[in-house]
């Protein structure tokens, strides 16, 4: 099943930015506006940081919560060798929380390959220099080698808490430092996508409420990602079959969850969608509103679920007789199901009658760019929600 997903306006960095500042003296505005970063380097042996991030006390590296994990074997190899050649290895950089731990900034890749090769999770491949050593497990090291490791370290550049300025034009937060940072970091190797700098930039709580529901079961079985149904994987585990999903893999399935608690509030609907999804990721919610949360997302996508007998949000068959699920009829149906939720009983009910509208809908041009946010902007969203209730509303 292919999956059409839009990512919203690429060009949403440059909203608000303003081109007139000839009339600004540098010298006075540098005085008034420029912050000085605080941080401090560090050094780690490598089995230091399997114990940090094993017992998690201090550094938080959670794939689940930031970024998949996309390295293969080849290029975790590659890594393990040059830490063995004493090749300089860039420096991962970390911030400090407030509950007075490490968060990963940049740098979780390779955080990650260090602990998984000490746990013995792989084995050496590709090497390009010390090809002997190829199929050599962490465990398995002659004495030597394992020293040569034990001794081997990464550098970890912390941005502390008191870079957190106030200016005079008014604070600037933490996450406002974090964010031009991670831009500036965010121009070499796997460039980070939108959502996964979000997830990034956003831990908390309601992070926690997105990557939950994207493992609802329904949830993945219409977006055609394997289903979770591992009885105790470790917060480390990522299963290979989702390994090579590309919404897995790229968070797509948690940028999907994002839009629905993005456009269900009507106020947030301006701007690109990027700019949307960007406010909308940095809310801040108790873990009992986010309980609610995701009962309410989870009740609204199974009532159409149902309705649609078990294939809501798909397009017509293209050229090639291949379905489609859009993410732009996915959050404009939950979006309206949720504006008509005290009708629910006789949607329900009026679950025919739907379904011959949305075919209609479908079957007609203008409904169909409508419906599949074929114009991105925060009037085409409007446009797709209006005519989804329209759509759904029951006679």
């Amino acid at each position: 099943m292919d999956i059409e997903i839009l990512m919203g306006d690429p060009e949403d960095e440059a909203e608000g930015m303003t081109t007139e500042t000839q009339h600004v003296d540098p010298d006075e505005y540098f005085a008034k506006n420029a912050f000085r970063i605080i941080y401090q380097t560090n050094n780690f042996f490598l089995p230091q940081i399997r114990d940090l991030i094993d017992k998690g006390e201090v550094l938080n590296l959670r794939p689940e919560y930031q970024r998949r994990l996309r390295w293969s074997v080849a290029q975790k190899s590659k890594l393990i060798e040059s830490l063995l050649l004493n090749i300089p290895v860039p420096p991962v950089f970390l911030y400090e929380s407030d509950a007075a731990r490490y968060e990963v900034m940049d740098g979780q890749q390779r955080l990650n390959t260090v602990r998984e090769f000490i746990a013995n999770d792989f084995a050496l491949t590709g090497l390009t220099v010390l090809k002997p050593l190829i199929g050599l497990r962490y465990h398995r090291c002659p004495t030597r080698i394992k020293r040569a490791l034990d001794r081997a370290s990464l550098s970890a550049i912390v941005l502390l808490l008191e870079s957190e300025p106030e200016k005079a034009q008014g604070r600037l937060s933490l996450t406002d430092i974090r964010r031009f940072i991670f831009d500036r970091l965010n121009t070499g190797g796997t460039k980070l996508n939108p959502q996964e700098i979000r997830n990034a930039l956003n831990a908390g709580s309601f992070n926690k409420v997105i990557i939950d529901l994207t493992r609802f079961n329904l949830f993945t079985e219409v977006f055609d990602i394997p289903p979770y149904i591992e009885s105790d994987p470790n917060e480390y585990y990522e299963n290979p079959l989702r390994q090579k999903n590309n919404l897995y893999s790229t968070m797509g399935d948690c940028q999907l969850v994002l839009r629905y608690f993005a456009l269900r509030d009507e106020a947030n609907i301006r701007g690109s969608m990027k700019s949307m999804l960007d406010r909308a990721m940095e809310r801040v919610t108790s873990e009992q509103e986010g309980e609610v949360m995701k009962q309410e997302f989870i009740e609204r996508f199974t009532l159409l679920y149902k309705i649609f007998n078990g294939n809501p949000f798909v397009l017509p068959p293209d050229e090639k007789g291949r379905s489609r699920v859009s993410a732009a009829m996915f959050d404009s149906a939950m979006v309206a199901m949720n504006d008509l939720w005290e009708h629910r009983d006789s949607i329900r009910s009026d679950g025919l009658a739907i379904q011959e509208r949305m075919a209609a809908a479908l079957n007609n041009a203008e409904g169909i760019s409508t419906l599949t946010g074929q114009g991105n902007t925060a009037n085409a969203v409007k446009a797709r929600i209006t005519l989804m209730r329209t759509i759904l509303r029951p006679e």
